[in-house]
């Protein structure tokens, strides 16, 4: 395929915001958009882990995606809800939530419309970022998510005790979460 062809393809992202900044993730990782339900804490673990949530059985550790990246921690608010992606970490498919403050919408972005990370020196790990995209007078940070939560799909992996904690929500009743209106992936 040329390179006229390849900028006429569309990808299609998530928008949403992180405490005031405008940011993105390929929708084909976001399995669904909750309201923020029950977080059971789990003592003893990162700032950013906010904690798990039963989803329809599952226990599911949810992070507030911000706090991850350097940021304050969430102001909850009736826009903020939790994004259920599925991360690769070490070759295995794991979901897991993030905290946004508010998730906008699905928009489609093609190649002409994202630019590559800039240099910001040498000293500095971007990595977990994809590129910025051009949303008519708005900049996008395109994350990558596979990146930007890999440390926590490592602890779900080896079994840090979350096993427990299911079986814990489960005896309690411990609510599901719930999809957040109007938002589906």
């Amino acid at each position: 395929m040329s390179a006229k062809e390849d900028e006429g393809l569309a990808t299609q992202y998530l928008t949403f915001t992180l405490r005031d900044e405008d940011f993105a993730i390929e929708i084909a990782k976001v399995r669904e958009v909750l309201d923020v339900s029950n977080l059971t804490r789990i003592p003893r673990m990162p700032d950013y882990l906010s904690g798990v949530i039963n989803l329809r059985g599952n226990v599911v550790p949810v992070m507030d995606l911000g706090r991850k990246l350097g940021m304050h921690p969430i102001e909850r608010t009736k826009n903020t809800c939790i994004m259920i992606v599925e991360v690769e970490v070490e070759g295995t498919v794991v979901e897991m939530g993030a905290l946004t403050d508010s998730v906008q919408m699905v928009l489609d972005l093609l190649a002409g419309d994202i630019e590559g990370v800039p240099k910001m020196g040498t000293n500095l790990d971007t990595k977990f970022l994809k590129g910025m995209g051009h949303q008519d007078d708005k900049i996008l940070i395109l994350l990558d998510i596979d990146r930007v939560m890999a440390s926590e799909g490592k602890a779900v992996l080896r079994g840090e005790r979350l096993d427990v904690v299911a079986e814990n929500i489960s005896a309690a009743g411990g609510e599901e979460g719930e999809p957040a209106a109007g938002v589906s992936a």
